[in-house]
C-alpha cells in the first residue's frame, strides 16, 4: 500500500478575503501549510513578521500573506532551500527598489506638464460641446 500526498500548487489556493487581519489558523489554510511551519518561517524570514497580541496571538496582514504564499511557491513548487529563497527574495525586493527609483530631467517633467495640460484641455473642451 503507498500513500500519496496532494500537493497543492499555488493557482489551487483559495482566493485571499478582503480582511485587515488573519488568525494563523487562517493563513494556514489559505496557504496549505502548518502552523509551526508558519512560526519556523518567521525566523527564516525577516520580512514575516506578524502582529502580536494578547497572548502572543499572531495577526498576519494581506501582504504577509503573499508573501507565504511566494515563500510557499519557492520552497514547494519550485525547489528552493530556505537560504536560496531567502536569497531570491532579496533579489526581488532589490530589483524593486531600482526600477522605481526612476529619476526625471527638470526638462521630462516640464513636457510631461505640457502633455497633462494639453489633456485636461481637450477633456473639458469635449465636455463643454455636451
Amino acid at each position: 500500500m503507498t500513500i500519496q500526498t496532494e500537493l497543492i500548487s499555488t493557482e489551487s489556493l483559495p482566493p485571499i478575503p478582503a480582511k485587515r487581519y488573519f488568525t494563523i489558523g487562517e493563513v494556514s489554510e489559505l496557504c496549505n501549510v502548518k502552523p509551526h511551519v508558519l512560526r519556523y518561517w518567521e525566523q527564516e524570514f525577516t520580512q514575516l513578521s506578524p502582529v502580536k497580541r494578547r497572548g502572543n496571538r499572531r495577526y498576519y496582514q494581506h501582504h504577509e500573506v503573499l508573501l507565504i504564499r511566494k515563500i510557499r511557491e519557492l520552497l514547494y513548487d519550485q525547489g528552493f532551500t530556505i537560504s536560496g529563497a531567502r536569497n531570491r527574495l532579496g533579489e526581488v525586493r532589490d530589483m524593486a527598489g531600482t526600477d522605481s527609483a526612476v529619476r526625471l530631467s527638470a526638462k521630462e517633467i516640464q513636457q510631461l506638464r505640457g502633455d497633462l495640460t494639453q489633456i485636461l484641455e481637450d477633456l473639458d473642451s469635449a465636455l463643454s460641446f455636451r
